[in-house]
């Protein structure tokens, strides 16, 4: 097989910059000349093995990186929204798509800005009878999308959030554990803690200076809203300050983000980064062994593995996503190649969706993509409880996965049958981007494929893609 030439022009140029180097500068460090590495920048050639050598040599770069980032995001994201019906005579090749993502980022993303605001706009327009009556109409991109895309391309690793709750959890020990440790910094700025019969989880009154905890929830919730709350009280210069550089257009998106970064650093002080890492490594990643090792729970426990990305200590790239019944994806994030339908819901073929059949059981699977990648995944239903009779139970799936190159890795990967091609399932992202001809769970055509319609012959489907 022959090996993958790499291009990396703007992430070599984003690295130059962040070193404050000129070209000529930065060329003669990587032992090339100076076209040769305007070249590179531009994307007309390769990234060579020499300058990959002098990147980890001189400048201890994680060459991974290289490889890695925001271009196949951009890629999966871009073809998904060229399948949207309103652009289905608008036939862009892969290739393009790719050259755009590698040496036009800002473009790539500002056309995704726009398709996010058609959306919106149609959406908005389809509902026009309700709206017509309402004094705060606006439009403004969806908050949600916005702080969902702006972890997804920080890969949801936030490094500066990720040290600080490392340096809280390492005082912990001295404290009489972590759950002590977070009630004492809450005692030490003046904020008693109370447990209340409640249905709200979490509820702090500023006035009383009083965190009140339900008494309902579970212990590892409980010590997760307690970290939380010890983020935005502790740590909140931090969060503000990430917030600005992160520029959101909306305070309701910067809202949304602040909570989100609270929720990161509870994760992240919790399970503190290099701490964890071990104990996944040495546990092959066994989530139930983890969940209790560090007092959480399974779904907090995953969602974490797929944020081990720090830059010189990485864990396995896993994707991690959790639906609801109804098949929707509520949180998703990819640090593999595998990424997930930015609108509409999963591939139905994925074990994630079955995993409600089975409660309480961890399903397996092999999976395909149409690209040819494999991967192992995992899934799970997941049920919180209201706390009390008559409360509503709601209950997601999560699934956790990895490419295959990484099974040996996994104690749920044991005992698979991977070296068998007919072993894994095809899967893909979204029926309007998948290229299977043959999937008999498809639920509209591919718009990139030319149909035949034989009124006289019916298979699986009604049509024939071309």
């Amino acid at each position: 097989m022959a090996t993958q030439k790499l291009y990396a022009g703007a992430k070599l140029r984003e690295i130059r910059q962040r070193l404050t180097l000129t070209q000529k500068d930065f060329a003669a460090k990587l032992g090339v000349s100076l076209p040769y590495l305007n070249q590179m920048e531009n994307n007309n050639r390769p990234v060579s093995t020499t300058v990959v050598l002098a990147l980890a040599q001189e400048f201890g770069f994680d060459v991974t990186e290289l490889s890695t980032g925001d271009s196949e995001r951009l890629v999966s994201d871009m073809r998904e929204a060229l399948a949207d019906p309103v652009l289905a005579e608008v036939a862009v090749p892969l290739a393009d798509l790719r050259l755009t993502a590698s040496n036009a980022p800002a473009l790539a993303r500002g056309f995704l800005e726009l398709h996010r605001a058609y959306r919106q706009t149609h959406e908005r327009l389809a509902s026009l009878d309700e709206a017509l009556g309402r004094q705060d109409v606006q439009m403004q991109p969806s908050p949600w999308d916005e702080v969902r895309d702006f972890f997804h391309y920080c890969d949801n690793y936030i490094d500066a959030v990720d040290r600080a709750a490392e340096h809280f959890a390492a005082r912990a020990p001295a404290a009489g554990g972590i759950r002590a440790a977070a009630i004492r910094a809450l005692n030490t700025a003046g904020i008693s803690v109370e447990f209340t019969d409640t249905d709200a989880l979490r509820h702090y009154d500023p006035a009383s200076k009083t965190l009140h905890l339900s008494t309902r929830a579970a212990p590892p919730t409980q010590l997760f809203q307690l970290l939380l709350q010890v983020a935005l009280l502790e740590r909140n210069d931090l969060l503000e300050a990430t917030l600005d550089l992160a520029r959101f257009q909306t305070d309701a998106a910067r809202a949304i983000a602040k909570i989100g970064l609270a929720n990161y650093f509870a994760g992240a002080a919790l399970m503190p980064y290099a701490v964890f890492l071990a104990a996944a490594q040495d546990t092959r990643h066994d989530l139930e062994v983890l969940a209790n090792r560090f007092s959480a729970s399974i779904e907090q426990v995953a969602h974490r593995l797929s944020t081990l990305q720090r830059p010189g200590a990485k864990g396995v790239p896993f994707f991690f996503v959790r639906v609801d019944q109804a098949g929707t994806i509520t949180k998703r994030h990819s640090a593999a190649r595998l990424q997930f339908a930015r609108f509409g819901g999963a591939c139905p073929l994925w074990n994630v969706h079955r995993a409600f059949e089975t409660p309480g059981r961890f399903l397996r699977q092999l999976a395909e993509t149409p690209d040819g990648v494999r991967y192992v995944s995992l899934a799970r239903d997941i049920s919180k409880p209201g706390g009390h009779f008559g409360a509503p139970v709601r209950r997601y799936a999560i699934a956790l996965g990895c490419e295959v190159k990484y099974a040996a890795a996994l104690v749920f990967a044991d005992h698979m049958d991977i070296d068998n091609p007919n072993a894994y399932e095809p899967i893909g992202i979204s029926c309007r981007i998948c290229e299977r001809r043959d999937c008999h769970q498809r639920s509209v055509p591919p718009l990139e494929r030319q149909l035949t319609i034989n009124e006289n012959e019916r298979h699986t489907l009604p049509y024939e893609v071309g």
